[in-house]
């Protein structure tokens, strides 16, 4: 936002009207979530409607749909492509005939934090950083317990594997760490969501759907062989 009448709102006043703390909204916004707001000093800038908006978007997201932060990140960053009204007219028919899919699950079924920590081998805390993080989601059951989705248990099993084969917390590897890759793949995300609403307009949401599907695990298949690649290079040029 470039004008003062466009962003009227101190960070206070912006805590009040979303119900976020100020810690919160500083990570949206270094996390790329949520637009800088308009600096008039190095310690104070405005903050505008479509703040709010977009707070109160990401909060629908994590609360409705369940979907954590690099999920929403991926989501907002699609939005924020501006794509015509047939490029999301075609997105939304082609999520449609995948419902069902891999791709398209309804709500996850939620299981309590403590005994998938306690069965996987991770700490609670390294949990609850990798929801700070974004990597996952975190809910709490009508008792206040912790909750985590069972689509997302992959990803703590994964740090534990990763750790039980020499990357231990003692040479300082931690879910910090797993950051690298969700970006790596949000980037490639945004473009293959390009490619399809930019390229494939003129197919019926059918058979763009058919050819997500199928187009899927090469794509997977490619990104495993390129990595595999350039470790071998890198070992071979050393």
């Amino acid at each position: 936002m470039s004008r003062r009448s466009q962003a009227q709102y101190r960070m206070k006043e912006l805590c009040e009207r979303t119900g976020l703390p100020r810690q919160a909204i500083h990570f949206y916004i270094r996390e790329g979530l949520l637009p800088e707001g308009h600096k008039t000093g190095r310690n104070m800038a405005y903050y505008g409607e479509e703040h709010i908006e977009r707070i109160q978007l990401i909060r629908r997201l994590q609360e409705e749909r369940f979907l954590p932060l690099r999920a929403i990140k991926a989501v907002l960053g699609a939005k924020d492509r501006s794509f015509s009204d047939a490029q999301q007219r075609l997105l939304r028919e082609v999520k449609q005939h995948l419902v069902g899919t891999s791709l398209v699950t309804s709500a996850p079924r939620k299981l309590a934090l403590d005994p998938v920590c306690q069965r996987v081998g991770v700490t609670r805390q390294e949990v609850e950083r990798m929801a700070e993080l974004g990597l996952l989601s975190l809910t709490q059951d009508l008792h206040g317990a912790l909750q985590v989705a069972e689509s997302d248990i992959w990803l703590i099993e994964s740090l534990a594997q990763l750790r039980q084969s020499g990357l231990s917390a003692a040479l300082g590897f931690g879910p910090d760490d797993l950051l690298m890759f969700e970006e790596a793949i949000a980037g490639v995300f945004v473009k293959e969501i390009a490619l399809i609403s930019e390229r494939l307009t003129h197919m019926t949401p059918s058979d763009v759907a058919l050819i997500v599907q199928r187009v899927q695990p090469i794509v997977n298949q490619i990104l495993t062989r390129l990595h595999d690649a350039k470790i071998a290079s890198f070992v071979s040029a050393i």
